[in-house]
């Protein structure tokens, strides 16, 4: 009979120790998957940004070059002689074409569209930084989770001896790093 009432202790021990273990396994493995989940948000955002930013500093510099052409050719305008009339007709027909691009690009775009591009880059960087971070709450809630089993009994028992380490949230330790980012176009 005592021998049955040790196997039978033995025996749940064993089980505790194997659902303890699973339970640890499961939750090292949900803060593996949360951090894998913020690597892709960095990563789209490493790989969204600059080709974001590029656009609009091509259609700002589509802007700038339309604006420095006319006036350039304002200038040119003004600083030829009065008597070049063919120079001076072909430097305002070129003025004229310009103005025409000009007239045609604020009325295609009457915010100039360079805003319009400027407040879609926002809105990208926004919600790119929104599912960074619920990424973020996500592993931090993981990690918690596989923190709190690793440290409180019985599940710490098993834990240690099969090399469970408590992982580190996902914090910004500086303060500027807290700040919304900044993107210079």
């Amino acid at each position: 009979m005592l021998t049955w009432i040790v196997v039978i202790v033995v025996a749940a021990l064993v089980v505790v120790a194997i659902v303890l273990f699973n339970r640890l396994v499961r939750a090292r493995q949900m803060a593996r998957e949360g951090w894998s989940g913020i690597d892709v948000q960095l990563k789209r955002r490493s790989d969204l940004i600059p080709p974001l930013v590029d656009s609009v500093k091509g259609y700002a510099a589509h802007e700038r070059d339309l604006l420095t052409k006319v006036t350039g050719l304002r200038g040119a305008a003004r600083a030829m002689a009065a008597d070049d009339v063919a120079q001076r007709g072909a430097i305002e027909g070129a003025l004229s074409s310009a103005l025409g691009q000009l007239i045609a690009v604020a009325e295609a775009y009457p915010d100039l569209k360079a805003s319009g591009n400027f407040l879609a880059l926002q809105q990208q960087l926004s919600d790119l930084e929104n599912e960074i971070q619920m990424a973020r709450r996500y592993y931090n809630g993981a990690v918690r989770n596989l923190n709190i089993l690793i440290e409180s009994f019985p599940s710490n028992l098993i834990a240690g001896p099969f090399g469970f380490a408590p992982m580190a949230y996902f914090e910004l330790d500086d303060a500027a790093a807290r700040a919304a980012p900044r993107v210079s176009v």
